[in-house]
């Protein structure tokens, strides 16, 4: 089996500390450089502060937007709304904005507002552990050691791709990659490829490699619902308009937005989303001839269960004569096969892996160490949980952005994640207004949270919807999702609520250190 090799870290910059070189004290260390990290990023600077750094493990701005390459990629969020509120762009190409104008967006963004000095590439974020004593974090990268007051995960749950889990995978003797990694080096004309899996990234690129390979077998083990894409140019005028009358464009922006929010209606009653799936079933009589084709790949649960997908060209590229749909379970791939539940071998020279990203799992979580010295991972037992989202009891001055229950079906998380960004920044405010050394939620705050996120889920379509899904996790409860409208979460993460949260006074070894 052939993959991308990651590539080789460079040798430490001159801001990278030597061994037995003192270490060197953040107030804030950020993990991650996609729209979280340089979100964050922006606010500190706004703020005044300048003692921070963001530890980026690959090479450039971007996260999801930076990695996801592959062809077709594209947002599924309307380009105004998806983008920072504070940093509009009126050059938006199209309506749905594809991955290298959103990636480009976000290097802009950060050399604009001067983030590109405080960023460091290549840096892998190993493990950081909290100092109880001395009230900080000990944050290990692959090219050194930092101690901060304060840590901010913005590394998202889209950052990790997932494998299949299939016997034989590691023997296939042609090229194996994931949708996340793609191989641009790799012509794939003439090719006989196995799509695996078809969800968010599948449905992009199955229409892009489908004229150019010799033979495409796409391995469906669940169909997803797939509504018409509302894709268009935005006209020149419409960008000079935008460009010199900038309310037109934040009034679009809220007007994509409200819009949006009337989705929610239909994921907490699945007698309102059955509607909406007529308009999908209408969609793909439209474009499928072929019944027994339709049949395969018509959904057998409530939409909205798993991720509603737009298109307007996987579903006759389904139809092609050279792609075939097989909906008969993987059991084992061999040197030049995928083999089926039902006994056939479908000789192949190439795998692509369409199977999204370990989400209930993140690798991050195992590197992340609290007060008692156990990791993320061990506290979450495979149910990811946090306060509003954001902050884990027993870990300290620690936030996670994108965490458990902020997750959207219907809206733009960047709506989210500056929803996040907002109570980090009125957190240290009231943390160094109060002489406050160490902050985290009460255990009872945090669990009336969860409580409240699995009370507001029960009778939507995503527990109630009839699939198995990504929303939930191993233990069969949502820490994914956040369960209704979006602006209630803006509210609640406003201010800091002191109330809410174990607060530490400075303690004398961090106080001296200051």
């Amino acid at each position: 089996m052939t993959q991308v090799e990651p590539t080789p870290a460079p040798a430490p910059s001159e801001s990278t500390p030597e061994a037995g070189a003192p270490i060197a004290h953040l107030a804030v260390a950020i993990v991650g450089n996609g729209f979280s990290g340089l979100g964050t990023a922006i606010r500190l600077r706004q703020a005044g502060e300048d003692n921070f750094l963001i530890f980026e493990r690959h090479d450039d701005v971007g996260g999801t937007w930076r990695d996801n390459s592959y062809p077709g990629c594209a947002c599924d969020v309307p380009s105004h709304l998806y983008s920072f509120s504070f940093a509009p762009n009126p050059d938006w190409s199209r309506s749905f904005s594809a991955q290298p104008e959103i990636h480009a967006y976000l290097q802009r963004v950060s050399a604009e507002y001067g983030i590109d000095r405080f960023t460091r590439n290549r840096h892998e974020v190993l493990d950081a552990t909290w100092d109880d004593d001395a009230q900080h974090w000990v944050v290990t990268t692959s090219q050194g050691v930092w101690t901060a007051d304060v840590l901010v995960l913005g590394s998202g749950a889209l950052s990790d791709p997932s494998f299949p889990d299939v016997p034989g995978l590691e023997d296939f003797e042609g090229p194996v990659f994931h949708s996340a990694t793609w191989r641009h080096d790799l012509d794939l004309r003439g090719r006989r490829i196995a799509v695996i899996g078809t969800g968010a990234s599948a449905i992009q690129f199955v229409p892009e490699i489908a004229p150019v390979v010799d033979t495409l077998e796409v391995f469906q083990r669940t169909p997803p619902w797939i509504m018409p894409r509302g894709d268009r140019a935005i006209t020149r005028a419409e960008k000079l308009l935008f460009r010199y009358v900038p309310p037109a464009q934040r009034l679009v922006r809220e007007a994509i937005y409200w819009a949006r929010e009337t989705f929610v209606f239909g994921f907490k009653d699945p007698r309102r989303m059955a509607k909406a799936a007529k308009i999908a079933e209408a969609h793909m009589r439209r474009q499928v001839r072929d019944p027994e084709l339709r049949e395969k790949i018509t959904p057998n649960y409530a939409m909205g269960c798993k991720r509603i997908l737009l298109s307007n060209d996987y579903l006759p590229a389904l139809d092609r004569d050279n792609v075939e749909v097989v909906t008969e379970k993987i059991v084992e791939i061999r040197p030049h096969a995928v083999v089926t539940a039902d006994g056939t071998e479908h000789e192949v020279d190439t795998i692509i892996a369409g199977t999204g990203f370990a989400i209930a799992d993140l690798p991050i979580s195992h590197r992340v160490h609290g007060r008692d010295g156990r990791t993320l991972a061990d506290h979450w037992a495979g149910s990811p949980h946090a306060h509003n989202g954001t902050m884990i009891a027993g870990f300290p001055n620690a936030f996670t952005l994108l965490g458990p229950n902020t997750g959207l079906g219907h809206n733009s998380v960047v709506f989210m994640i500056e929803s996040q960004i907002a109570l980090v920044m009125d957190t240290l405010r009231h943390m160094r207004s109060h002489g406050v050394g160490a902050v985290e939620p009460t255990r009872a705050a945090q669990d009336a949270f969860v409580e409240e996120m699995q009370r507001k889920t029960e009778g939507t379509v995503w527990v109630d919807g009839g699939c198995s899904s990504w929303y939930l996790d191993r233990n069969g409860k949502n820490s994914a999702l956040w369960p209704t409208f979006t602006m209630p979460f803006r509210r609640r993460l406003r201010r800091f609520r002191p109330e809410e949260h174990v607060l530490t006074p400075v303690t004398p070894a961090r106080a001296g250190r200051r």
